[in-house]
């Protein structure tokens, strides 16, 4: 990732991010009462924003609104963020959240930036997130290795470097595919 005007962000930083992102899902859960869909992007390290990654995050936007077009489904409520501690964007959705769910996992899956989105998918009935183990999917694999990303994300199985390269290797390729 570009390191010009890298913006390093802290641990606590990051955790009253999560606390802010949480409570505006709660807050959209409550005024209308519909599928609540949150989007961040995957960024180890201290530097969660960066053209390459505000470049992952637009095509997440162009790729969610294409599904949504697709699927006939209306959003009610948007926002979006832009932080040092990464992009983000949430927005209501008037569909099934399990459906919603399983049809970004796919998204997730099979498009080359995919693996750089993290989308949760918050159901207005429960107001907990739909995960991909409820829908009796895999989980999501690691940047490195291919295994349960979550295993070695715990295990810090790879070195931050090899995981940022990884990250400019498919940016790079998918720009490279658009050419």
């Amino acid at each position: 990732m570009e390191t010009v005007c890298a913006i390093h962000v802290s641990l606590p930083q990051l955790l009253e991010a999560r606390e802010q992102r949480v409570a505006r899902q709660q807050a959209a859960l409550a005024e209308y009462g519909k599928t609540v869909l949150s989007l961040t992007l995957v960024s180890p390290g201290p530097v969660k924003d960066s053209p390459s990654y505000r470049f992952v995050f637009a095509e997440a936007l162009v790729a969610i609104d294409a599904l949504l077009v697709d699927r006939a489904w209306q959003v009610v409520g948007r926002q979006y963020l832009s932080r040092p501690t990464g992009q983000e964007a949430l927005l209501v959705i008037d569909c099934p959240a399990q459906s919603l769910k399983w049809a970004l996992a796919l998204l997730e899956d099979e498009h080359p930036l995919g693996r750089l989105w993290d989308m949760d998918v918050i159901c207005p009935g429960t107001q907990r997130a739909v995960s991909r183990s409820h829908l009796l999917l895999a989980p999501r694999k690691c940047l490195v290795c291919g295994e349960a990303a979550h295993a070695c994300a715990r295990s810090r199985a790879h070195p931050l470097d090899d995981l940022l390269l990884e990250i400019e290797e498919k940016i790079d390729a998918y720009r490279c595919s658009l050419a």
